[in-house]
C-alpha cells in the first residue's frame, strides 16, 4: 500500500511538472490558470490517487487546447495529434470514481471558455491596452450568480405558505393522536408534554414540506441518574453521551420508572426505542385514524427510527417520533441511527441552539444567513454528490463563517454563496467540521474517505462554476 501511495505521489509530481514547463513556453494565460488551480488542490480534496487522474486529464484537454490555438495550417498537420489527444481523455475516463462523476464536461467546459476567451483577446490586436479580464469576469460572474440564486431561492427553495400550515396541521393531528393513545396505554410512563419541532416548525425545510419530530421529552430523576460525557465512555466520541443509574445503595432499582430499560448499568436508548415501538407503532389502530384524518396513515417498520407515514391529496409527509432527555443545557435524544449497534449510547443534539443562534444573528443584522442555510440545503437535496451533507454541517458551516464574516446583507447573498463553498472545502481537506457549540465533536467524522472524495470533487468543481450547483 505504502509502495501504491508513493507511486502515486510520484506521478502527481511528474505531472505537475511537465504543467510547469509548458507554462514557461506559453506563459500566463486563462487556460493555464484554470488548469493549475484545479490540479493545485485536487490532491487535498480528492486524494493523490484522485489528483494524478485529475492532472492526466487536464494535462490532455491541455495538449488539445494546444492544438486548437494554432494556426489553421498546423492544425491541418496535427489532425493525428488531436486524435491522440482525445484517446487520453478516453484513458482516463476509465477511471471509475473520479471521471465517471463528469469531470470531462466540467474540465473541458471551462478550458473551452478560457480558449474562446484568449483568441477573442488576441484578436483585437496587441495596440490595445490590456483590461483586467479576471476582475471583470468575476464581477460579471458575481451579478450572474446572484441573479441566478435569487431565482432558484423563489422557485426551487422556499415553500408556499400554504403547503407548509397544511403540512404543519396534518402533523400536528397525527401527534395529537399519538400522545393521546400514548398516555393512555402508558400512563405510569414519566413524560413531558409532547410537541412538534424541526425543520418545518422553523422554517428552514425546503423543496418539499414532507417531515417533521414529534419530541417525546422523557422525565428521568436528576437524583438516580447522571449524564456520562462523550469524552469519558469507551468510544472517546464526544457526542455519543450514556445515562448511568447511580445512588443504587439509596435508591435501588425499582424507584424509578426508568429502572426496567437498563442494560449494563445505564440507561438504554435502543431499548426505550423498542417499547415504544411496541406501544405505539405496533398497537395504534392506523386504518381507524387516517379513516377519521381522511388520509392514509401507517407505521414504517423495518426501520431503526420510529417513523409514521402520511399519504394524503396534499402530499407525502414522514413523522419521527424522538424521545429525549435534557439536564440543564445538555439534550440527548434516542436516535438508533446514529448510535448504530450501542445499546446505550445517546446522541447529544445542538439543534435548537444552532437554530437559534442562526434566527439571532440574522435578527441582529437583518442577515440572509437563513436563506443561504436554506439554497445549501436544497443544492444538496437536488445534487446527488452532495446528499450526505445535512441542514447540521451547513448550519456549522455558516455558523462558523459569521465569526469571521460580518456583511450579510441581500447584496453579498452571491459572495457568502461561494464562501461557503470554499469553507466547506476547506473543511474536507482537514476532515474535520468542529460544532458550533462544542469543537471537539467533529461533525464529519462518519463520512467515509469514498464520501469526502465524491463531496469534495463536486464542491471542487463548482469553486470556477458556482452556478453549476442550482442547475442540478
Amino acid at each position: 500500500m505504502e509502495k501504491k501511495r508513493r507511486r502515486r505521489e510520484e506521478a502527481v509530481v511528474k505531472i505537475q511538472g511537465i504543467m510547469e514547463q509548458r507554462e514557461k513556453r506559453r506563459g500566463e494565460d486563462g487556460i493555464t490558470a484554470v488548469l493549475d488551480f484545479l490540479l493545485a488542490n485536487a490532491r487535498l480534496v480528492l486524494g493523490v490517487g484522485g489528483a494524478a487522474v485529475l492532472g492526466i486529464a487536464t494535462l490532455a484537454v491541455k495538449r488539445l487546447i494546444d492544438r486548437a490555438g494554432r494556426p489553421p495550417d498546423d492544425e491541418k498537420l496535427d489532425q493525428k495529434g488531436i486524435a491522440d489527444g482525445w484517446e487520453e481523455l478516453s484513458l482516463v475516463s476509465a477511471s471509475p470514481q473520479l471521471l465517471k462523476k463528469g469531470i470531462e464536461g466540467v474540465v473541458i467546459k471551462q478550458l473551452t471558455a478560457a480558449s474562446k476567451a484568449q483568441k477573442a483577446e488576441g484578436a483585437k490586436g496587441s495596440g490595445e491596452a490590456e483590461k483586467p479580464k479576471a476582475k471583470i469576469q468575476r464581477i460579471e460572474l458575481c451579478v450572474t450568480l446572484q441573479e441566478k440564486l435569487q431565482q432558484y431561492y423563489q422557485n426551487r427553495v422556499a415553500l408556499p405558505w400554504q403547503e407548509v400550515s397544511e403540512a404543519k396541521q396534518r402533523a400536528l393531528e397525527i401527534c395529537t393522536e399519538i400522545q393521546g393513545f400514548l398516555r393512555s396505554k402508558q400512563p405510569d410512563m414519566p413524560l413531558g408534554e409532547m410537541y412538534l419541532g424541526g425543520s418545518l416548525l422553523d422554517d428552514l425545510q425546503v423543496v418539499v414540506a414532507d417531515h417533521a419530530c414529534l419530541l417525546v421529552p422523557l422525565q428521568v430523576e436528576e437524583t438516580l441518574w447522571s449524564l456520562i460525557p462523550g469524552e469519558e465512555t469507551i468510544l472517546r466520541n464526544p457526542q455519543f453521551w450514556m445515562v448511568r443509574r447511580t445512588n443504587l445503595e439509596y435508591f435501588p432499582r425499582g424507584r424509578s420508572f426508568w429502572d426496567k430499560f437498563i442494560v449494563g448499568g445505564y440507561l438504554s436508548s435502543n431499548t426505550i426505542i423498542d417499547a415504544l415501538k411496541k406501544v405505539v407503532m405496533e398497537s395504534m389502530n392506523w386504518p381507524s385514524l387516517g379513516s377519521m384524518l381522511e388520509c392514509v396513515v401507517r407505521p414504517v417498520m423495518g426501520s431503526h427510527q420510529l417513523k409514521v407515514e402520511i399519504q394524503s391529496q396534499h402530499g407525502q409527509l414522514f413523522i419521527y417520533i424522538l424521545p429525549t432527555i435534557k439536564f440543564g443545557e445538555t439534550v440527548l435524544t434516542a436516535q438508533p441511527e446514529e448510535t448504530e449497534s450501542f445499546d446505550n449510547l445517546w446522541y447529544q443534539s445542538f439543534y435548537t441552539s444552532e437554530t437559534k443562534k442562526l434566527a439571532d444573528l440574522d435578527q441582529a443584522d437583518g442577515g440572509i444567513r437563513k436563506r443561504c442555510l436554506k439554497t445549501f440545503k436544497a443544492v444538496c437535496r437536488n445534487c446527488p454528490g452532495l446528499r450526505k451533507l445535512s441542514g447540521c454541517h451547513l448550519t456549522n458551516v455558516i455558523l462558523h463563517l459569521s465569526k469571521k464574516e460580518h456583511d450579510w446583507t441581500e447584496a453579498a447573498f452571491a459572495d457568502r454563496f461561494q464562501q461557503v463553498i470554499m469553507e466547506l472545502i476547506g473543511y474536507l481537506e482537514q476532515g474535520v467540521l468542529p460544532s458550533y457549540f462544542n469543537q471537539t465533536v467533529n461533525l464529519l467524522s462518519d463520512f467515509s474517505e469514498e464520501e469526502i472524495d465524491e463531496i469534495g470533487f463536486t464542491l471542487y468543481c463548482a469553486v470556477s462554476e458556482p452556478d453549476m450547483l442550482i442547475q442540478a
